[in-house]
């Protein structure tokens, strides 16, 4: 399609062509999409709360049905989906059909939850007062949400907030990212497909400074938001009453130790640090590496790095393709351009041609740089050595951020440790800091968010508990 709709109240309606959406490998238009207004949005938010009833009172078997209809839909359109992947955001053909395998994942998993969602029955004879009384406890969906999703992960990000709201039976109006829209009007193609209650979804593209109501509508019950921290806190500052969930950036860590596997840690610490050209919020940033491996890893780890193929992201050889913007390429080769400036070393990469970054490798970098600091969000990772694991874990936690860390160690002391104090969302042993599966609880803390994603996770935010007592008289 040349052209794109946008879906209000589960209906396409093409009021412009307004939202040029660019090839990021080629710089040329390839989509137009329509933009909705802020009149748009609050119809919108209107129908979904019109729709609440009725999604609440579908049968749990009924949303299975709508999710398990999503799950087959792209499984047949699984090329379609991986191709506009690749146009809209860049991204090397083999993530893209990583990502569509995700987004059936999510979805599959949402509908096997859909049926799963259960309550409690509690003792509360805990006191003489007490006797004869009994509790039991259901969730009920919380009600018309409203989901701001980011560029990296155009289909992913956007099943982890739509799967699970239709899973529970909350309505919804998202706004995907203006740079990458077409997954998310894909997704809402299919569920155009099915029987949902008129009202119960929206797709929006919008431009931020008209898209308040996303945010500011007291008619939403809850903003859950993927993208940057400045953008994200900025939000729940003016979110009003609603819940807020935020998933955020990070300047994830990994740390090598002595008994690290060399061979199988450089593999995943390519992959983690230059998949999708680096822009993942939990991609590798930091190499936290033992003193008595480091010449040997560095030395592997800058062959490796050297070997990547950049290029046309439709190649399938290609595994670094074009940033998602030439700006965001300027910005991040400016950081590592003031790095090697205060006295660090360039390792390899470091040369940059519009939006395509060369994966990037540097050392001695002074800690006050933003390549340290800051989320880099693009192809470069730091390394520096550590003799003690304390001094380690130590430098994973001096961060604003704390999404998740990596530990290639096969001590089970330093694991538990690194369990015990990493002051981060997730910790992965023997792999990146990178690898995620979409049923696992997936979430940071500090400047990294608030709240968990993962299927039942997000399930239980878009959730509320209901609480019932029954009194027995004459017990």
């Amino acid at each position: 399609m040349a052209s794109f709709p946008y879906y209000l109240a589960n209906r396409p309606e093409q009021p412009n062509t307004d939202l040029e959406v660019t090839d990021k490998y080629s710089g040329e238009v390839a989509y137009r999409v329509a933009l909705a207004d802020e009149a748009s949005i609050d119809r919108a938010i209107g129908a979904a709360v019109d729709a609440a009833e009725p999604m609440r009172r579908m049968a749990p078997y009924e949303r299975r049905d709508v999710l398990n209809h999503c799950v087959v839909r792209f499984q047949e359109r699984f090329d379609e989906l991986a191709l506009s992947l690749c146009v809209e955001a860049g991204k090397p053909i083999k993530d893209a059909k990583g990502e569509v395998s995700r987004l059936i994942d999510t979805f599959r998993i949402a509908a096997e939850e859909s049926v799963r969602m259960t309550g409690e029955v509690m003792n509360l004879e805990i006191a003489p007062r007490a006797r004869g009384y009994r509790g039991m406890f259901t969730r009920v969906p919380i009600g018309p949400c409203s989901f701001i999703s980011p560029f990296n992960f155009p289909l992913n990000l956007v099943a982890h907030k739509v799967a699970p709201a239709l899973a529970v039976g909350c309505p919804f109006v998202l706004k995907p990212a203006s740079r990458t829209p077409i997954g998310a009007l894909i997704i809402g193609e299919v569920l155009a497909e099915t029987d949902l209650p008129a009202g119960a979804f929206s797709i929006l593209p919008a431009r931020r400074d008209g898209a308040d109501l996303f945010t500011v509508d007291e008619r939403l019950k809850l903003l859950s938001f993927t993208g940057s921290p400045g953008v994200g806190w900025a939000l729940k500052a003016r979110a009003g009453k609603k819940k807020v969930v935020l998933e955020l950036g990070g300047n994830a860590a990994c740390v090598v130790d002595q008994d690290a596997d060399l061979d199988d840690a450089v593999e995943r610490l390519v992959f983690g640090a230059f998949y999708q050209s680096g822009q993942s919020c939990i991609g590798v940033q930091r190499i936290i590496v033992h003193d008595s491996i480091y010449d040997d890893l560095r030395e592997r780890l800058v062959a490796a790095t050297t070997r990547l193929v950049a290029g046309d992201p439709k190649d399938e050889a290609t595994f670094i393709g074009p940033m998602i913007s030439t700006g965001e390429a300027e910005r991040l080769h400016a950081w590592i351009q003031a790095a090697v400036a205060a006295g660090g070393t360039l390792l390899c990469g470091g040369t940059r041609e519009g939006a395509m970054l060369t994966a990037t490798l540097l050392e001695n970098v002074p800690k006050d740089q933003d390549v340290c600091t800051q989320e880099a969000f693009g192809p470069v990772a730091v390394l520096s050595r550590f003799d003690l694991f304390d001094d380690a874990l130590r430098e994973v936690n001096d961060s604003t951020f704390g999404l998740q860390a990596g530990i290639f160690t096969r001590d089970l002391y330093h694991m538990q440790q690194a369990w015990d104090e990493l002051d981060v969302g997730g910790v992965i042993i023997g792999d990146v800091p990178s690898w995620r599966v979409d049923n696992m609880p997936y979430g940071g803390v500090k400047d990294s968010g608030l709240g968990r994603e993962g299927v039942r996770f997000a399930m239980e935010d878009m959730t509320e508990i209901r609480n019932l007592v029954i009194r027995t008289p004459g017990r």
